[in-house]
């Protein structure tokens, strides 16, 4: 199958970090996908590794001075001819000007320009990525839709270990694919429910669970990075909304029961990894239980099963669930799967640190209908949002 990138021109923008040498390998990389390059660079970038490297592997000339031809304005026509663009590295200085619509040489002047797919892969010392200015300045540019890969942990300059380290050019060049090519999801429309559900005690509390909405905003932002449109239902969290994704917000299992149901009619598929409260407290109180008057007398109701409804009238649409187990997975999960008519069920062992709610990563199986199973295993999210994603194709293919 040819590259979402065959045919494409595709600006590589090389700014001055010591990983510059590795975008030599990603030049090479965009090229074999069947990529039309063009390099520009910063002046300090070559100081770091050559123009005539990139010339060579490109077959065209590297620019790093806006000034460098004047019988045309040279920033407006590499931005204009461009199909797509990639930072890599991305340095602290680069990320501030491109969040902050500064452009003072080529690099930022052309990008300022441009209004296609942007990818950017920073690179730097940990100090600087946790630093409150590149945060912000990263949630800025992640805001305006452009795709941030890395930095990730490793070996750094100055022979130091943390966070910093540019990506790997193969994991760049399979973002710029999907940002440049729409992805194998893209004409889909997917929903995705997220976080958990708040079923109010009285006016104050709540029953509900220590789902942090990480899975799902991980799902949400993967399908729109594959291309499908996306809808993303979540209950009380502190996750920012994913780029390019519509979020409707709620609190309680009924209010996202509603929005699911208003969704669904127009959705292709539907991946329901909400941790939903089974139970609410029946007829609530509107005003605050004053403590002085005793614990209260709490009758429960059942809530809405919202996957068994969508089950119930799916027709051709692929819906995928979660369960969460502390013992007997798979059975468990098969159940679900049977029981709901789901396509897929990914069951997460939950109950142990650093699994499950609120974890960096999920101890999981993924169950199919169609018997192509996933055993269980460690996944960090981001993966297991790739897998599903990658199933959603299949299926949605």
């Amino acid at each position: 199958m040819a590259s979402p990138l065959a045919g494409r021109r595709v600006l590589l923008a090389v700014t001055g970090g010591i990983a510059a040498y590795k975008s030599a390998y990603l030049c090479r990389l965009l090229r074999e996908r069947g990529a039309d390059v063009q390099v520009i660079m910063t002046p300090s970038a070559t100081r770091f590794i050559g123009p005539d490297t990139f010339a060579a592997l490109t077959g065209r000339d590297v620019h790093s001075d806006v000034f460098e031809r004047t019988e045309t304005v040279l920033h407006v026509r590499l931005a204009r001819e461009a199909d797509a663009a990639v930072v890599a590295p991305a340095t602290a200085n680069v990320l501030a000007k491109l969040a902050n619509g500064i452009a003072d040489d080529l690099v930022t002047s052309t990008l300022l320009e441009f209004t296609g797919p942007l990818v950017v892969a920073p690179a730097m010392h940990s100090g600087m990525v946790e630093a409150a200015p590149t945060r912000r300045n990263l949630a800025a540019l992640r805001e305006a839709g452009v795709a941030v890969v890395g930095p990730v942990e490793g070996a750094l300059a100055a022979g130091d270990e943390g966070i910093g380290r540019m990506a790997e050019p193969d994991e760049i060049a399979r973002v710029l694919e999907e940002a440049a090519g729409g992805g194998d999801l893209a004409g889909k429309r997917v929903l995705v429910t997220a976080g958990p559900t708040y079923e109010p005690v009285d006016a104050v509390r709540f029953v509900g669970n220590r789902s942090s909405g990480r899975m799902g905003f991980e799902i949400a932002e993967e399908a729109r990075r594959r291309g499908a449109e996306v809808v993303l239902v979540s209950g009380p969290t502190h996750l920012p909304d994913p780029p390019g994704v519509t979020v409707r917000r709620v609190e309680t299992a009924e209010q996202m029961r509603e929005e699911v149901l208003l969704a669904f009619e127009d959705t292709d598929a539907v991946v329901k990894a909400a941790a939903v409260s089974d139970y609410r407290p029946a007829d609530p109180p509107t005003r605050k239980l004053k403590k002085e008057e005793g614990p209260p007398d709490l009758r429960l109701e059942r809530t809405p099963d919202i996957l068994a409804e969508l089950g119930r009238t799916k027709g051709g649409r692929v819906l995928v669930g979660f369960a969460a187990e502390t013992d007997g997975l798979e059975a468990a999960g098969r159940r679900k799967l049977d029981e709901k008519a789901l396509d897929l069920v990914v069951v997460n062992e939950v109950g142990r640190p650093g699994t499950g709610f609120d974890a960096e990563t999920n101890r999981a199986m993924i169950l199919s209908a169609a018997g192509d199973d996933e055993p269980l295993r460690d996944w960090t999210k981001r993966d297991l949002a790739r897998a599903i994603a990658d199933r959603l194709a299949k299926l949605l293919g």
